[in-house]
């Protein structure tokens, strides 16, 4: 949890500052830009907090269960009495997406540093989410590519491979399968990680447009205290 304090400060050195004025609320460009990294980096601190912690997916609407292409392997196994073994499994993939959501800070905030003043400037004018949605449209492939080298290696730390690519075994030899299964787990776990870290972000963006009380800097009551 360290990182936190440390991307949020290095997020509020790196928007730069400029003379020229925007018409609006007679912000700075530079005050636009600090802004919206502002606004980014504490939904992303947030969002880091709500769920890298036991049960931060599992026990919440972001409970990651099987695979929809899975979903057959489930029901059969559950069928002749290997639900214990599911459950272990389920439990593990979560625990996995608890654990690596934690190492999206530095990646999250090397796309955040990267965001342009003009890409600010129409931001702010926005709807509740306008601005986590630019954000996905514009890393969300980048952030994928390098959030899944850690999802994978949290997977594996947490027995998740292991006990997902067993009950993959076991259904696959079972004499009554005709079509074989094998879907792949880390793609299917980044994408709802990323999926979780994005709702999470979106809501404390409307949070902070719509509620005084969540601006906690002077910058985030300064930019978007007139919207």
């Amino acid at each position: 949890m360290r990182l936190f304090p440390i991307l949020l400060f290095g997020l509020l050195l790196i928007s730069g500052t400029s003379s020229a004025q925007l018409n609006l609320a007679g912000l700075s460009q530079g005050d636009a830009s600090t802004g919206i990294k502002e606004a980014l980096s504490k939904g992303l601190t947030t969002a880091v907090l709500n769920l890298n912690k036991s049960d931060g997916f599992f026990k919440t609407a972001y409970k990651v269960l099987l695979p929809p292409d899975a979903q057959k392997i489930e029901t059969t196994l559950r069928k002749i009495g290997m639900g214990a073994q599911v459950d272990n499994a389920i439990l593990s993939i979560n625990r996995g997406a608890e654990k690596a959501v934690g190492s999206a800070a530095p990646i999250f905030g090397k796309a955040i540093r990267e965001i342009t003043l003009t890409d600010a400037l129409g931001l702010l004018k926005g709807g509740n989410n306008a601005i986590t949605q630019f954000f996905r449209n514009k890393t969300q492939q980048s952030l994928i590519e390098a959030f899944t080298p850690a999802v994978k290696s949290s997977l594996d730390s947490t027995s998740a491979t292991k006990y997902y690519t067993d009950l993959v075994n076991t259904y696959n030899n079972l004499p009554t399968t005709m079509k074989k299964a094998n879907p792949d787990l880390t793609a299917y776990v980044v994408g709802k990680s990323v999926d979780a870290l994005f709702d999470q972000i979106s809501k404390e963006e409307a949070n902070i447009r719509s509620n005084p009380a969540a601006r906690g800097t002077d910058m985030l009551k300064k930019v978007f205290g007139g919207n």
